[in-house]
């Protein structure tokens, strides 16, 4: 703020400056004609027992040195020279400057007159010249010239203008003080709201907004506080649920473990028939609990990016047929009809083997379990681009799953359906991570006739360039 109240005054200086030695050249264009006037008034005076020179048209000219002292006042507070037709000074009011020169140039605004900037003792000055008749001058002057110090008028100029700039300076200071402290009342009101809220969420309170909104930075900055708030109530509360839902999986496998194998201990179970069915039951939950572990470690690896894929060329066809041979037998014993509409020409994928048929094996498998009995599962694949699109389609019953929500974690449109039965909600979440780390895509939606679709997208396989072909060498 100083410093642009130092700049703003050094340029109105400069400017008013300028404005004061022009207007000082134009004053001296005027009063040079007078003082011109005055100084060939004063060359036919004739005082009383002095002796005189016959001048030209019957003028009687003065003597030459009392004619300099008569003309020593003419131009009062201005410095008074006479130049000869060489531009020489014959006289000089003010100094010992005889026989210097001065370089004049025809006025631009003022008839008749001429201007110079000559320069005595180092000091620069504006002068202003009127041509005379130096036949009839005492001096052989033929020119009159009046000058004036530049110093002199910027000092008459910061006389004047030093007391007005205080003032301006001083209105312009309590101004800036006043809005910067509104505008620094304005900026730290909202940064101290954002503060706060930030130590509120960071106490755990995830539903503090601060609702600081506006085109400005403060405003978008507000506006990304509450949506970063917004991401980090959500965040806690998919943890809290899968936190929640990982018990619940949990409860009911280690129950029965912990009831059947109780009974197998303390014998309870006396036939052989009621002990082989127990350990059958630990054995089925135990493979459960493990399942369950193996697909949490798997999400976590693929979203943490740590699960190391081998991407190659894949034959979806092929794969896809055998993925289809796996849950025939299961299609059949729900009388489900399983069509499959898949080119000859369909191109390769890039995928990692592995993890495509543990996602094949998750699409298929959700399709099988909640289609309705006897009603037709359709898969189909075809090239679009430079991708290729699998589509699963079937109905789903009373229970129509949300297509944005089948991809959470625990996620199922029958709440009551058993965990046993259903699995636990991590295959569809598993596939669309494994889909997106092989750079592909897994979603889902309804068709015109309602049947949901999951649909996996994958890169096409680059087409491997042939070598160029080199003519074999003749024989003679």
């Amino acid at each position: 703020m100083a410093v642009s109240l130092l700049l703003s005054g050094a340029l109105t200086w400069v400017l008013v400056r300028d404005v004061e030695l022009q207007g000082a050249q134009d004053e001296l264009d005027r009063t040079v004609i007078v003082d011109a006037a005055l100084v060939r008034h004063l060359e036919c005076q004739i005082p009383v027992g002095v002796p005189t020179n016959a001048g030209p048209a019957g003028c009687r000219l003065v003597d030459a040195g009392f004619f300099s002292e008569r003309i020593a006042g003419v131009a009062g507070a201005d410095r008074l020279i006479l130049l000869s037709r060489s531009r020489q000074i014959v006289y000089d009011s003010a100094g010992n400057t005889i026989d210097e020169l001065i370089s004049i140039q025809p006025s631009r605004r003022v008839a008749g007159v001429a201007e110079a900037t000559p320069t005595f003792d180092g000091r620069q000055y504006l002068a202003a010249a009127v041509a005379i008749q130096p036949t009839r001058d005492p001096l052989g002057a033929a020119y009159v010239v009046v000058a004036r110090a530049q110093s002199s008028v910027a000092a008459a100029a910061a006389t004047e203008l030093a007391p007005r700039l205080l003032v301006a300076g001083g209105v312009a200071l309590l101004v800036a003080l006043v809005l910067v402290l509104l505008l620094s009342r304005s900026v730290t009101r909202p940064l101290s709201q954002l503060a706060g809220a930030a130590e509120d969420i960071a106490a755990g309170n995830y539903s503090r907004r601060v609702g600081i909104r506006g085109p400005d930075e403060i405003g978008l900055l507000g506006a990304s506080f509450d949506r970063m708030a917004e991401g980090v109530e959500n965040a806690r509360r998919v943890q809290r649920d899968f936190l929640a839902n990982v018990s619940h999986e949990l409860k009911t496998p280690l129950t029965s473990l912990i009831g059947f194998s109780q009974a197998l201990i303390d014998g309870s179970l006396k036939t052989g028939p009621e002990q082989r069915r127990a350990a059958e039951i630990v054995h089925e939950e135990s493979e459960r609990v493990l399942r369950l572990a193996q697909e949490l470690l798997d999400l976590a690896r693929v979203e943490a990016g740590t699960m190391s894929l081998h991407i190659t060329k894949v034959d979806l066809a092929a794969q896809l047929e055998q993925e289809l041979e796996i849950v025939r037998p299961r299609t059949a014993s729900r009388e489900l009809t399983l069509t499959s509409d898949v080119g000859p020409d369909l191109p390769p994928v890039s995928a990692d083997p592995e993890r495509l048929h543990q996602v094949l094996g998750n699409l298929l498998d959700n399709a099988v379990k909640y289609a309705p009995a006897g009603t037709p599962v359709r898969i189909s694949a075809a090239a679009a681009g430079s991708t290729v699109e699998l589509i699963i389609s079937n109905t789903t019953g009373d229970h129509r799953p949300d297509p944005e929500r089948m991809f959470e974690r625990f996620y199922r449109a029958d709440a009551s359906r058993s965990a046993a039965a259903g699995g636990v909600g991590l295959g569809l979440a598993i596939s669309r991570e494994l889909a997106a780390a092989m750079k592909g895509r897994l979603w889902a939606d309804y068709d015109g006739d309602g049947n949901l679709r999951l649909r996996l997208q994958l890169p096409a396989a680059k087409a491997a360039r042939k070598p160029p072909s080199v003519p074999a060498p003749s024989v003679r």
